[in-house]
């Protein structure tokens, strides 16, 4: 059978062949001399080997006893590293934070740096992919959280709402609708309309408000990137409708954004974990600040 040492022993061990006695190497490890001298038994007993010679006025370490000094000092030397680099990984944290296409370079940058402002410990690992893909990982713990844009369909995941944006019109800069001080939904109906493939719930967002409009438009291109959209229309391809933290951040003087008339298009941006997995306190702490980032905005 392999022997079972344990740290106690190690030490005890070290503190007896540096000290030469059982009475000072006692005092050091806070011990009964007794109890040390047990200890030492009990490990060459399960060595198999003696460690020391016992000599009326101190001991000394046998050959065996030489060569199990250096091993056991590494051995905790390696110990006591590794409670340190713990003690230094619970300082650092890791996010694995997913989004989709239309929120990640328009909500998530500013975040991100005002974050690593209250906690500069913290890695953010931003995974950008499709609503299903990010629920998917999610639900399989690949990630640790989600922002997405309702809706979703989400069983086992838990789903927080986080706030309500508008989706404004986009029209380049020469449009006839630019001057018109009210545009209303029905006013786009002659205008070819583009927009961003199925697999963006954008895109599902603009048809159920124009469903509920009773509005059908004419969509004569569909992209895979917002970018490209805005790009798009200020050549002329049509109007589009995104949303509002890309019309904020947009430096494009060739293109404009307004508001429709009566009910606004909006989108809700939610926060998608699995209750299921652990939740770190770092992702509970991203979690609050983004709570709090958006109860004060």
């Amino acid at each position: 059978m392999k022997p079972e040492l344990d740290f106690h022993q190690l030490e005890s061990f070290l503190a007896v062949a540096r000290a030469k006695n059982f009475t000072r190497a006692a005092e050091r490890v806070h011990t009964s001399q007794s109890a040390l001298s047990r200890a030492i038994q009990r490990l060459e007993e399960q060595l198999g080997q003696p460690l020391f010679e016992r000599k009326p006025r101190e001991v000394t370490l046998t050959d065996f006893g030489v060569w199990f000094q250096e091993r056991a000092q590494r051995i905790l030397d390696q110990v006591d590293d590794t409670l340190t680099e713990v003690a230094e990984y619970k300082k650092r944290g890791r996010v694995r934070l997913g989004a989709i296409p239309t929120i990640a370079p328009y909500f998530l940058p500013e975040v991100l740096r005002s974050f690593a402002g209250v906690q500069p410990n913290v890695s953010i690992v931003v995974h950008e992919d499709t609503t299903a893909q990010l629920l998917r990982r999610c639900a399989l713990g690949e990630i640790d959280l989600a922002i997405l844009a309702e809706p979703v369909t989400a069983e086992h995941l838990q789903v927080e709402a986080l706030f309500t944006e508008e989706l404004l019109l986009v029209l380049p800069n020469a449009h006839p609708l630019v001057d018109s001080e009210a545009v209303r939904l029905s006013d786009l109906k002659a205008h070819p309309f583009v927009m961003l493939n199925e697999a963006h719930c954008l895109s599902e967002n603009i048809s159920s408000f124009c469903q509920r409009q009773s509005v059908q438009f004419l969509s004569i291109e569909k992209i895979s990137q917002l970018a490209t959209v805005q790009e798009l229309v200020t050549l002329g391809h049509g109007v589009s409708m995104v949303p509002e933290m890309a019309a904020q951040i947009d430096p494009s003087d060739q293109r404009v954004y307004r508001r429709l008339s009566g009910e606004p298009p909006t989108r809700t941006i939610i926060m998608v974990w699995n209750p299921y997995r652990f939740v770190s306190q770092w992702v509970k702490a991203f979690q609050a600040f983004l709570r709090e980032r958006v109860g004060n905005a």
